[in-house]
């Protein structure tokens, strides 16, 4: 059997992106999957990044249970192991590991969770079907993903028009789908689970507040991030096109009347 394609994680690890993933918690981003947590349980949360969902999953299982948390960055591993020691967080590791391949046991885990993982990774269902083998029977897989296509705006701005197609064939190049959460269900069914719910969330961005965070992240993302470098370098847009974009953010994000949001596929599988 050919192994898959290593993931190439399209946004990059620059501070754009970072500092949207630092503002994750379980309360956002993985409400579906909190009444399955019990202390004592051992987890695994795969594509960690900084860290701040691994911190809150560790402490939702206290003390007595353990969490791997595992990424493809070093360098992202060692700022979250960082996060977790400055919340006092004893019951976790984090070690560099790829989801395709992962260096663990079957049915080493309670619970194997992914957060805008498999929109990145170049065989979703092999993905599923190597957190189903590490997971205990009676277990559960949880996984979310956004599906761009979703994303809608007000006003309308033919700059970010441009942005959601860009970034769409970028991702696409790259080996990922970018439509994830829609597709999740199917991924599931596909990788052998028997017992699957599939759920849906949205994040929505209308307050000043909200608003100035998105479209700042995002105007300084598209111009300073590995969606940059691969748009640039492999001739989807010139550098000037991207300063256009970025500015249209930044007019989106003033707008008194601005609205954006967009829905994430979840499912928990079992069996």
């Amino acid at each position: 059997m050919t192994a898959p394609k290593p993931a190439v994680y399209t946004h990059g690890h620059q501070e754009s992106v970072l500092r949207s993933h630092r503002s994750r918690g379980v309360a956002d981003s993985a409400a579906y999957l909190q009444p399955e947590l019990r202390p004592g349980q051992a987890v695994l949360d795969i594509g960690c990044g900084p860290g701040t969902i691994t911190a809150e999953l560790a402490e939702l299982v206290g003390p007595g249970g353990r969490v791997v948390a595992v990424d493809t960055s070093a360098e992202v591993l060692e700022a979250a192991a960082r996060h977790a020691a400055g919340r006092g967080v004893g019951n976790v590791v984090f070690e560099v590991a790829d989801v395709h391949r992962l260096p663990y046991a079957d049915g080493e885990f309670d619970v194997v969770h992914a957060h805008q993982v498999l929109q990145h990774v170049t065989d979703p269902v092999g993905a599923l079907r190597e957190m189903r083998r590490v997971t205990a029977e009676g277990g559960v897989v949880a996984v979310r993903d956004v599906d761009y296509a979703t994303m809608t705006w007000y006003p309308e701005s033919p700059e970010l028009d441009r942005w959601l197609d860009l970034y769409r064939r970028i991702a696409r190049a790259n080996g990922g789908e970018p439509d994830a959460g829609r597709r999740l269900l199917s991924w599931a069914r596909a990788a052998g689970f028997t017992d699957v719910t599939a759920t849906s969330g949205s994040w929505t961005y209308a307050t000043p507040e909200r608003r100035e965070w998105w479209g700042g992240l995002w105007a300084d993302r598209i111009v300073d991030s590995g969606i940059a470098r691969t748009a640039v370098a492999e001739g989807y847009a010139e550098q000037a096109e991207l300063e256009r974009i970025s500015a249209g953010w930044r007019e989106w994000a003033a707008a008194g009347d601005g609205w954006f949001a967009m829905l994430h596929g979840e499912v928990l599988a079992r069996g």
